[in-house]
């Protein structure tokens, strides 16, 4: 259950979402050499694969929308208080993108048939992109 690719309403656009990377690089026919943003359920889970600097430790807590990349140089961003936790909540974390071939728009034809599991939810939208933050021991630099 837990290595299957779903589509999903996210908590910034339609995506892509698997523990298992490959099924994510196919479905976007990617190569492989790019990292996905992690998306995780709690600050306890985060902690299970990175160590955030006591400095920002608030700012990730406060924050919504928004991806951390970590002095280690994985992408997290802790999802709260969405409909899109009805999914986290059960698997813990996801790799996550987009719903679409790189560097092309949203099909939903195309993203139904790449998908192994459509996970339905009323809206079907994109939001706003979330922030990105780079986060190093000495200071936090906004990437978007």
């Amino acid at each position: 259950m837990k290595k299957l690719l779903y589509l999903t309403q996210t908590d910034t656009t339609i995506g892509f979402v698997s523990q298992n990377s490959y099924k994510i690089d196919q479905a976007k026919k990617r190569l492989p050499n790019k990292h996905y943003i992690c998306v995780v359920n709690s600050l306890e889970t985060l902690k299970t694969f990175t160590r955030v600097p006591q400095k920002y430790k608030n700012h990730l807590r406060r924050s919504k929308q928004t991806t951390f990349i970590m002095p280690n140089g994985r992408s997290f961003r802790v999802v709260k208080d969405t409909k899109h936790n009805l999914l986290l909540d059960r698997i813990k974390w996801l790799y996550s993108s987009s719903a679409n071939l790189s560097g092309a728009v949203y099909s939903e034809e195309y993203a139904n048939k790449m998908t192994e599991v459509v996970v339905c939810f009323p809206d079907k939208t994109s939001r706003k992109a979330s922030r990105i933050y780079r986060l190093s021991q000495i200071r936090l630099r906004v990437i978007r």
